[in-house]
């Protein structure tokens, strides 16, 4: 669902993006298998992160980017869609 106003998505934009518990999971196996860089924070169903946009896919506004958590790891998203939820991505609010 898009916001009211709010431009379309594009290539190098930021946005908000809420892990899902299959995120957290993909997090926790990579961490398992590379302790050795696996440092920072616990992530967690529900964390907004920052996502950096690499591709806008569709005029549903769908996009594909890395997520930046808070530790050292990254996290691919790919064709996440616009809203609230878990999995989706949105705006950050303005300042």
């Amino acid at each position: 669902m898009a916001q009211a106003n709010t431009p379309d998505p594009t290539t190098g934009r930021i946005v908000h993006y809420a892990l899902t518990e299959a995120d957290v999971d993909r997090i926790t196996d990579e961490r398992e298998r590379h302790p050795e860089t696996a440092y920072g924070n616990k992530s967690h169903p529900g964390d907004v992160v920052p996502l950096l946009v690499v591709r806008a896919l569709d005029e549903e506004r769908h996009v594909s980017g890395q997520a930046f958590l808070d530790s050292a790891e990254r996290l691919w998203i790919a064709d996440a869609a616009e809203g609230d939820g878990l999995g989706e991505w949105h705006y950050p609010p303005k300042a």
